[in-house]
């Protein structure tokens, strides 16, 4: 059977459509050819005890065991291959993507809150000043509520989406979090996941190099209908996303002034 080189995708993962996501698929590709290194080496180990311990050559039992030290230098090296994967590959991984936060701030990014819920996810955008309103989680109404504080006004040009829509070939910043439980933002395409916790809003970053149409999906236990929990992801052209993300604003702007005009002339 021939094996190609690239793990990922003979192992069926997702075409890769982030910036970063090349990084992660060599790093699967690597993790892999070590443990066929592994199996292949401990399989021909197996093998040869086997053949050099069987019956017919040893009828008598050997109550003293290994007198070598063979089988520690292996160890020894299977444990130097593994911090080399961590400390050479893993840990540079991380570090590029924890360490660059600040820049992808400084780049101006898209930014978008992602509220995780039973069972599904809504999408609050900051509207056309790019400032998201006060958040006050003591307002939460139901599932997937993003507690936007109605009398702060910058929250006036704020929408919520059931999609999540961003922009090709620009930065974006999603801030995760939850209404209820635990959950997970995880974007495959993307190379990409995070935990959703409540109460707290934790920021994931990427850039979308290409313009698809995909799932997102909880990769969280979080309840009976975990398996359900599955949300749409766009990425378009970035004038398509200027001229949808002003649109949405204006709507969502005129909605909440004709709301407030009604609770005036109720009051009166």
């Amino acid at each position: 059977m021939f094996i190609p080189l690239n793990w990922s995708k003979w192992l069926g993962i997702p075409e890769n459509y982030s910036e970063h996501g090349a990084n992660v698929d060599q790093l699967i590709d690597l993790v892999h050819w070590f443990m066929v290194a592994l199996f292949v080496g401990w399989t021909l180990f197996f093998l040869y005890c086997l053949w050099r311990f069987r019956a017919s050559k040893n009828p008598k039992a050997n109550y003293h065991g290994v007198t070598n030290h063979v089988s520690s230098h292996l160890e020894i090296g299977v444990v130097i291959v593994e911090a080399v994967l961590l400390l050479g590959f893993a840990f540079p991984l991380w570090w590029d993507r924890t360490d660059r936060f600040e820049e992808v701030e400084a780049s101006d990014p898209v930014k978008v809150r992602v509220i995780a819920y039973q069972f599904g996810f809504a999408y609050h955008y900051p509207g056309n000043d790019g400032k998201f309103g006060r958040i006050d989680r003591t307002l939460v109404s139901g599932p997937g509520d993003p507690c936007i504080d109605p009398a702060d006004p910058l929250g006036r040009d704020d929408f919520v989406s059931g999609v999540l829509r961003l922009p090709v070939k620009r930065n974006a910043i999603l801030q995760i979090t939850s209404t209820d439980v635990i959950h997970n933002y995880s974007i495959v395409p993307m190379r990409i996941q995070q935990d959703a916790m409540p109460g707290k809003d934790i920021p994931m970053w990427f850039q979308p190099t290409k313009e698809l149409r995909t799932y997102v999906i909880c990769g969280q236990l979080c309840g009976r209908n975990h398996a359900n929990m599955v949300g749409e992801m766009e990425v378009i052209s970035q004038g398509e996303y200027k001229v949808w993300s002003r649109k949405e604003s204006e709507k969502s702007r005129e909605s909440k002034e004709k709301e407030e005009v009604a609770e005036g002339l109720a009051q009166k």
